[in-house]
């Protein structure tokens, strides 16, 4: 029989019943909740959040925003090129209110158009590439960790021989002979094609590692030993109880990656092996500047600000929410 309870001092007492049915319902907060919570907290992810939405945005909608404030990318302006140097005959670029980030030498074309037109080449390979080597090195990784043995360390000789090779070489000498046409594609749909395929398919490892430690870890714990005793099948358990747990790690760290993918495509074009011109690339924008930096250092500035910025937005939103994920790495 339960006692009874009184509410206040010196007032009529209650049993527990009473006061239990009166008190506020409290709600419990999902781990999603939780997270959520922590990434509040920090301004500066939340700051490259924001940043990372602003850079799709305009990459979808470059052509309507080059409708309304720029001119067409591959439109030439060489009234306001300097016959003899070859520049703008303005300053700064010839920056102004119809050409906001100035022009590019000999041409005079529009940069803002450019740049917009570029972020949609970094970007759709970055996430291209990054979802390749994530579902790659996803599975690869949950499959050695879980099973071990000879599964094990033949998947982990496969990942030392991936991280050993010459990745940039490897690109420079594949990209550099791509033919006219291939697998139904031609022009620059092959080679973003091809450049996606080398980025994503031998960036896998580095997620596969990742993925295979903390499958170590979590194969020892209490609730996988419950679903084998159970009878869970292997396929089961790594779909329903392994994959969940991973989830965390495989999204910060595939926050991490793109931004080295991005670098890693602005490399290739300034090397002259990405997507060929007239099609606007970051890196061969940068390339193209570095010819002309003694005489307009400003055609440099536009397209650098622009993968310093969107590497540094995805680099501080992976670390708040690595944090946000995985409080013990504060």
């Amino acid at each position: 029989m339960s006692s009874p309870v009184e509410l206040e001092p010196g007032g009529a007492m209650a049993p527990p019943e009473a006061v239990l049915e009166g008190a506020k319902h409290i709600e419990g907060r999902s781990l999603g909740q939780i997270a959520w919570t922590r990434l509040k907290r920090d301004k500066v992810a939340l700051t490259g959040g924001f940043i990372i939405i602003f850079l799709v945005i305009v990459a979808i909608f470059a052509p309507f925003i080059v409708s309304v404030l720029g001119h067409p990318p591959d439109e030439f302006h060489q009234e306001l090129i300097d016959p003899d140097l070859q520049v703008p005959t303005a300053p700064l670029g010839g920056v102004s209110w119809d050409f906001l980030f100035g022009l590019e030498p000999v041409n005079g074309r529009d940069l803002f158009s450019r740049i917009l037109y570029g972020s949609q080449i970094s970007l759709l390979i970055a996430f291209l590439a990054t979802i390749i080597s994530v579902f790659i090195g996803t599975i690869m990784g949950v499959v050695a960790g879980y099973f071990g043995g000879a599964t094990d360390a033949f998947i982990s000789r496969l990942m030392d021989i991936f991280l050993a090779f010459p990745l940039l070489v490897f690109a420079l000498a594949l990209v550099g002979v791509i033919p006219e046409s291939a697998f139904g594609l031609s022009g620059d749909s092959l080679r973003i094609a091809v450049i996606v395929f080398i980025i994503g398919f031998f960036n896998w490892p580095y997620i596969g590692r990742i993925v295979r430690g903390q499958t170590l870890s979590l194969r020892e714990r209490e609730f996988i030993d419950a679903s084998r005793s159970l009878g869970a099948r292997a396929s089961y358990i790594l779909r329903k109880d392994l994959l969940p747990n991973l989830i965390a790690p495989i999204l910060v760290y595939a926050t991490l990656l793109i931004p080295s993918n991005i670098l890693f495509e602005a490399a290739l074009s300034y090397l002259g092996v990405g997507v060929q011109a007239p099609r606007a690339t970051w890196g061969g924008m940068l390339a193209d500047a570095a010819k002309w930096y003694q005489i307009d250092p400003w055609f440099m500035l536009p397209p650098g600000l622009a993968i310093f910025v969107t590497v540094l937005a995805f680099n501080l939103f992976g670390d708040g929410l690595r944090d946000a994920l995985d409080p013990r790495s504060r």
